[in-house]
């Protein structure tokens, strides 16, 4: 066995995936934990963040970001302790957000971490529902679908990190909101825990039917996690003016060719308003929503659910299971014990 106190842990992408990742497509190396250059940091990994956008980091074709080539270690979000510094800013003991890797430490130039308050939100929030996940919600819902009382508003993976928290703002803003969800136990914990007005299973025989079933007066915003039927039966709905916030496309990730798109010819004669965006275009947009959600994590009303896995090695399965819905909530690997 290594010695955990000298000795890192990575998870290293062997081969680029052809379809589904697989375990075998990643493997786990050992190296000696790093000492910090002037001006960096390294952490001891807490929690890891698993994302949708990691699949589109195994592509060998570029995407809006710089992909993972094979023998680098695999990105992602992470939440850690300061174990080194030599950064003025952090100190040993210190909690940051900001260090990324699949790995057991990390080491980061200081102007990428941001301090954590240990005693505020649990810290696995900081990768959720205080993170990168909420902020794309409250960009998405805020700056393109901007609901507006008696609206109808579709959330497509509702009861994801990013789904599950544009519908609450949307309900905020006085829309009626419908999700969209994979399962009648997601379903349910939507409108029960969630308080959106209805849901629909995206497992439905006749989804469209359902869909306009729940939304008779057509759709004025949708918000756009998954593509395939989904969008094809929202897209099918939308009103004259409606707007569409293209966040993700989760459904076709796995898919060596993207599917052909649908035929926009509606987009013209509807005046509809299809944005794209990432919400790492605007960085202060996160720090921006943690200071006005933090209040509404602690008083309870801002409602999050986490699906925790634990150990390094199981981040390959748990990005597998992540790309076929086979998780409820935000999805979180434990990588270390938490700070004393």
């Amino acid at each position: 066995m290594s010695n955990t106190a000298t000795v890192r842990r990575s998870v290293v992408l062997k081969r680029r995936p052809n379809g589904s990742p697989r375990r075998e497509d990643f493997e786990i190396i050992e190296d000696a934990i790093p000492s910090p250059a002037a001006g960096e940091a390294v952490t001891r990994t807490i929690w890891l963040s698993i994302d949708p956008y990691m699949r589109g980091r195994l592509r060998e074709q570029q995407t809006y970001a710089q992909a993972v080539n094979p023998g680098e270690v695999m990105t992602g979000e992470t939440v850690g302790e300061v174990v080194a510094s030599a950064d003025p800013r952090f100190v040993a003991g210190d909690v940051v957000v900001g260090a990324r890797g699949w790995q057991t430490h990390s080491v980061t130039p200081g102007d990428r971490l941001t301090k954590l308050d240990r005693h505020g939100a649990p810290l696995s929030a900081y990768l959720g529902v205080l993170g990168m996940p909420g902020a794309t919600a409250f960009r998405g819902v805020t700056e393109i679908l901007q609901p507006k009382p008696g609206e109808t508003v579709v959330i497509s993976a509702a009861s994801g990190a990013v789904g599950s928290v544009a519908g609450q703002l949307a309900r905020r803003a006085g829309a009626r909101v419908v999700g969209v969800a994979g399962g009648a136990e997601k379903c349910l914990w939507v409108q029960d825990s969630l308080g959106f007005d209805d849901c629909v299973d995206h497992r439905s025989l006749d989804l469209r039917a359902e869909l306009l079933a729940c939304c008779p007066n057509g759709i004025d915003a949708y918000f756009e996690n998954v593509g395939g039927m989904v969008q094809a039966a929202a897209f099918d709905l939308l009103n004259p003016f409606a707007r569409v916030a293209m966040c993700g496309m989760v459904s076709q990730y796995n898919e060596a060719e993207f599917p052909p798109g649908p035929n926009l010819g509606f987009v013209v004669g509807k005046r509809v308003q299809i944005q794209g965006f990432i919400v790492s275009d605007k960085p202060e947009k996160i720090a921006e929503w943690r200071k006005l959600a933090a209040p509404w994590v602690a008083d309870g009303s801002l409602i999050y659910r986490e699906d925790e896995v634990e150990g390094l090695e199981s981040a390959p399965d748990a990005l597998a299971g992540m790309l076929g819905g086979r998780n409820f909530g935000k999805l979180l690997v434990r990588v270390g014990h938490d700070v004393k």
